[in-house]
């Protein structure tokens, strides 16, 4: 996936998730599993202030002229602070000056074989052979409050650290933009894909039924009788497995994530999935689907999207396209995208729409080479609580956003002009709702400005829909095994396969390609796979029942 572009808040599928590779399975020698390990929290020296659980710790520690060396496993990371707005009041607050240093996987497997650690380490990948090893290398962030910052147990979401607890009872990391079921049941986590139409085709079509298969062919048939310069039908590109054809389209239709016994169930497999991608196939082979979309980047897809080009779409992740499906519907309001039902399952079964997870986002440490912890544990906290994550996603009550009934957030009309008018100001200079390495759903959620209008009719239409999947988070099989290794074929397979499945000259076709599929995993270890994937769902829905007896 590419880089994520920051601008009201992280854009999910335009994210540059750094992922830490089967390269640093192989630390085990470098430092991650043994660097540390006699470092305890208990060990650490008393802190200099006396700590209250009513009052974070930042607003008591008096001391000057701290530091922080933080390292963030992403290239395109903003390394500049207390240069903007934002940051040199987090500098001016929590009395600290941070120094980041990003890199990729090389580099942090530099850092663990050196054995001299960051204090602050964040990486992007949950599944991680880094993050099932924090207890080697990080202190548990429910210890380090105990004695430096007992108010970080009120910022902090019991479900999300719940989590990431590891077999130790200790939880060593805490996720970005973590949603738990609170925040799936009020409204803070918003539907993101849907299958929108243009409103001046819908109205020259008349009466379609785009929900079964063959009455999305028909309406298919029509729009391209009545609008023969438009494409009628497209999807997001293909970029691995990423476009809205895959787990996309199984959420639309429902398709279960597990069977009897909460095992894992084959989605891609699935009798109703495959109905439509064979639909999707005869579209193809009537000229509904141009080729162009199987081969086009995000640049190529967006274009088309604000040109109008699309007479209907399967979208996911809406928000990263909103831009876009605004430009063309400002310029052509009684031709906006809106969405409407279609591909639905033939079994009767309602979608399953989803979003980010108890997983998240980024993941952030403290590690046993820190030097400074209580001040670390204090950066959590602050950016963790309401005033924080006020401070990074709006600036400053008054001067740049106010609050009304409901807590309802808007930009003060100084502040909207420079959002709206200078965009290079407001990122070098103000810095919204760009510093997101502890950010939330929920403070996005409290501004309407957050969603262009082209966007919010889409995302309110699959609200009801909208369902949480935590059982099937973090389920392949743990990098740098042989399993692994297998899996990212089968990945690397499926994303061909998914092509040629809908480019298939025939029925026949088609079936020879899914039957290559299934033999292809079969030859690839996919019990062995199927079983970790087990194992695992299994232990995510113990820690979800357990955070249930703790509530």
């Amino acid at each position: 996936m590419r880089k994520k572009t920051i601008v009201c808040r992280r854009l999910k599928s335009l994210c540059a998730v750094v992922m830490i590779p089967a390269v640093l399975g192989g630390l085990a020698a470098c430092g991650i599993d043994n660097s540390y390990t006699s470092h305890t929290v208990a060990q650490l020296p008393a802190p200099a202030y006396s700590p209250s659980p009513d009052k974070p710790a930042w607003q008591i520690d008096g001391r000057k002229d701290n530091k922080i060396l933080w390292y963030v496993n992403a290239d395109w990371w903003n390394k500049s602070f207390g240069k903007d707005m934002i940051t040199r009041q987090i500098k001016k607050d929590l009395n600290v000056d941070i120094e980041f240093v990003t890199g990729d996987d090389s580099k942090l497997n530099t850092y663990f074989a050196g054995g001299d650690l960051p204090d602050l380490i964040t990486v992007l990948d949950a599944n991680s052979r880094v993050v099932k090893a924090a207890k080697n290398w990080a202190y548990p962030l429910d210890d380090l409050a105990d004695k430096y910052d007992p108010y970080f147990h009120k910022v902090t979401a019991k479900q999300t650290m719940d989590w990431y607890r590891q077999d130790d009872g200790k939880t060593y990391g805490y996720p970005s933009y973590s949603n738990t079921e609170k925040d799936y049941g009020d409204g803070t986590v918003h539907a993101s894909s849907g299958f929108i139409i243009r409103k001046d085709v819908l109205a020259a079509i008349g009466k379609q039924d785009f929900t079964t298969p063959e009455g999305f062919l028909a309406g298919m048939r029509a729009i391209k009788e009545k609008f023969p310069d438009l494409i009628p039908f497209g999807f997001n590109e293909f970029n691995g497995t990423n476009s809205s054809l895959d787990v996309t389209l199984q959420n639309t239709l429902g398709v279960p994530t597990t069977k009897a016994g909460h095992r894992f169930y084959d989605r891609r497999e699935d009798k109703d999935y495959l109905t439509w991608l064979d639909t999707f196939r005869r579209l193809h082979a009537a000229g509904g689907i141009s080729d162009d979309s199987f081969a086009d980047d995000g640049d190529a897809f967006n274009e088309k999207i604000q040109s109008g080009k699309y007479a209907s779409i399967f979208m996911a992740s809406v928000v990263n396209h909103g831009l876009w499906l605004q430009t063309w519907a400002t310029a052509h309001p009684d031709s906006q995208y809106v969405a409407i039902d279609g591909l639905r399952s033939t079994q009767g079964r309602k979608p399953t729409l989803t979003d980010t997870g108890l997983s998240g986002w980024t993941i952030n440490f403290i590690s046993k080479g820190c030097r400074n912890p209580s001040k670390a544990i204090q950066v959590f906290t602050y950016l963790l609580s309401d005033y924080g994550q006020m401070l990074v996603n709006y600036g400053f009550e008054g001067k740049t956003y106010t609050r009304g009934p409901g807590k309802i957030v808007r930009w003060t009309p100084e502040a909207n002009k420079v959002r709206l008018t200078d965009s290079k100001k407001w990122q070098n200079e103000y810095r919204m709702a760009e510093f997101v390495l502890f950010g939330h759903d929920r403070y996005k959620a409290l501004n309407p400005d957050s969603f262009t209008d082209a966007v919010r009719q889409i995302q309110n239409f699959g609200q009801p829909w909208l369902t949480t999947q935590y059982e099937i988070e973090n389920i392949a099989p743990d990098q740098g095994t042989l399993q692994a290794r297998s899996y990212s074929a089968i990945e690397t397979k499926w994303s061909t396969i998914l092509v040629s499945l809908m480019r298939s000259g025939s029925e026949k076709d088609f079936k020879n390609l899914v039957e290559q599929y299934g033999q292809f995993q079969k030859e690839n270890r996919i019990d062995e796979i199927n079983k970790i994937r087990d194992t695992k769902i299994a232990a995510n829905l113990n820690r979800l029942k357990g955070s249930q007896t703790r509530s």
